[in-house]
């Protein structure tokens, strides 16, 4: 391979590492959005305190579902039925994302000749 391929090859890794942080931080900033507005909805609709409304979405999100805190009215139901279909599709594309930026900045060090693994 000539010095020229490399240099190609070492730009579009550059290029494609960039967008991927690009989008990570988009993810991350919906994501956190959608925990803020589901927090929202179930602190006044649900009359729950904040600290509560943070909980219950944190651990429908994530999946956990404890059944300690559950949406007593029928548009609390109906909000959490949407709220976890986009949220954890949003979650999910947020955990692809960050199994991207490891793979390209490991792709990315190897490239650069730097050591792929940091010492601890």
């Amino acid at each position: 391979m000539s010095s020229l391929d490399d240099q190609e090859e070492f730009d579009h890794l550059a290029t494609e590492r960039s967008e991927i942080i690009r989008n990570y931080r988009i993810i991350a900033a919906a994501s956190v959005l959608v925990l803020f507005i589901g927090a929202a909805f179930f602190h006044h609709n649900e009359h729950w305190s904040w600290l509560n409304a943070f909980y219950f979405c944190t651990i429908t999100l994530t999946t956990v579902g404890y059944g300690d805190l559950v949406p007593k009215t029928d548009a609390g139901k109906l909000f959490d039925i949407f709220y976890v279909i986009v949220g954890i599709g949003i979650l999910a594309a947020l955990a692809n994302t960050m199994i991207k930026n490891v793979a390209a900045r490991r792709q990315y060090r190897r490239a650069k000749g730097q050591p792929i693994h940091r010492k601890l």
